[in-house]
């Protein structure tokens, strides 16, 4: 497979951990570079459903190693409970399968708090954020005040550290006069998942770089999407790292010249959580796959924003990351449906527009224009090769293929690892 970065080239929630899966048969080792436990992949296997946040889905394949990457802003707390909760389902989880990087930085308890208040604050104008802390742990990152995951090594200089920066952000509270935090019922809880995780915490980066220089393959799985890039997606409705395909160098220490291949996930269709412009939001789209139990959350339990395939998103995603290939997800969310759209470019104020304007107001004005292409009427989740499909099913994946300028690579009709069709 080669070492291989995987990103989503939508809004996120595009399937990457169902694709990261399928992936990870092949891979050595997967590593998650960017993003905290504001994302949310699921993955289904034998029946039982994963709904990972910040651990690697190369951890539900025996002999795969994971690796939780310097760019990634870690939960303490959470990543304890995710391990607990892997295990639980019979999921092993050691430090010979999980390692986590001690220049990662943490998403701490007042994080959380100013996350909240931040969003409250913002009222009509609020940006959909998850509340999980991943904007002010990144913000503390910036500005040099953040704590990192080697800071929990050090149990003393820990709470004083923690204590100072408590004390920084309570006056921060009190003065949008909201209550603030106390050490003494914050820091056990943080102490317990310090010790809880000990086992794990490595310099990744020359682990990585060995991996490298040993010529294991390794997948880079990206969170979240293009869109919500913090330089490159809707700003300022988007996360608060570098969702495509150069965070993952940053994030992880492995230098660009080292990646072999950027695989692209998109739907099917097209889908954003939150606030922002959605140029082909359709109410009727939404209906049909909230009303299928699809779209909804995998982290948030939101329901979705749904709408037809935007080329124009997709083609600007694939001049960002370097896509290669692409991998098409949820292709069985269009099988009732006669006639399908696809934008292909979009009209603002009357002049013809080929990539998304970074304004967001200016992306909001924009018109889509559509082509129309013939559904196919027949249930496509139990097909596994190619020549299977519907005709009009293959044209369709062709086409949205051809003007996302990419070579398509894999169609997926379904969450299991099974309905997976490999080109």
């Amino acid at each position: 497979m080669s070492n291989t970065i995987l990103v989503g080239a939508q809004w996120g929630d595009e399937g990457k951990g169902k694709i990261i899966d399928f992936l990870t048969e092949t891979a050595q080792i997967v590593v998650r570079s960017q993003g905290g436990n504001n994302a949310g992949h699921t993955v289904i296997v034998g029946g039982t459903k994963y709904v990972l946040h910040l651990i690697p889905s190369g951890i539900l394949r025996p002999g795969t190693l994971c690796v939780i990457g310097n760019g990634v802003v870690l939960d303490p707390i959470a990543v304890a409970v995710e391990i607990e909760g892997l295990r639980s389902k019979g999921i092993q989880v050691t430090p010979q399968n999980l390692m986590i990087s001690d220049a990662a930085h943490l998403v701490l308890p007042y994080h959380r708090l100013l996350d909240e208040a931040r969003e409250a604050s913002r009222g009509a104008g609020k940006i959909g954020t998850t509340k999980r802390g991943i904007g002010p742990a990144y913000g503390d990152k910036i500005a040099r005040v953040g704590l990192r995951v080697a800071d929990l090594l050090h149990t003393e200089s820990f709470e004083q550290k923690l204590a100072t920066r408590v004390a920084e952000n309570n006056a921060v509270l009190a003065a949008q006069g909201l209550p603030g935090l106390v050490l003494a019922e914050i820091l056990p809880a943080l102490q317990a998942a310090a010790e809880a995780l000990r086992p794990f915490i490595a310099n990744t980066v020359v682990y990585l770089h060995e991996a490298v220089e040993a010529k294991k393959e390794i997948l880079f799985e990206g969170a979240q999407g293009t869109f919500l890039d913090i330089d490159h997606g809707t700003y300022p409705y988007v996360t608060s790292s570098n969702t495509t395909a150069g965070g993952a160098c940053t994030g992880s220490g492995v230098p660009p010249h080292k990646i072999d291949k950027v695989l692209g996930v998109i739907k099917a269709y097209t889908t954003r959580v939150g606030e922002g412009p959605f140029p082909t939001e359709n109410e009727g789209i939404s209906d049909l796959l909230h009303g299928m139990g699809r779209e909804f959350g995998s982290t948030t339990g939101r329901a979705r924003r749904c709408g037809w395939f935007d080329a124009v998103a997709v083609r600007y995603a694939g001049i960002i990351n370097g896509i290669d290939e692409l991998a098409v997800t949820n292709l069985d969310g269009l099988d009732t449906l006669a006639t399908i759209k696809v934008c292909t470019h979009y009209e603002l104020r009357g002049k013809r527009v080929d990539y998304p304007p970074m304004d967001y107001t200016d992306l909001a004005a924009c018109v889509p224009v559509y082509i129309e292409l013939p559904g196919w009427l027949t249930p496509t989740d139990a097909i596994r090769e190619w020549k299977a499909l519907p005709e009009n099913a293959r044209h369709y994946l062709e086409k949205i293929a051809s003007l996302s300028g990419a070579k398509l690579k894999i169609a997926s009709v379904g969450p299991n690892r099974e309905q997976t069709i490999l080109l």
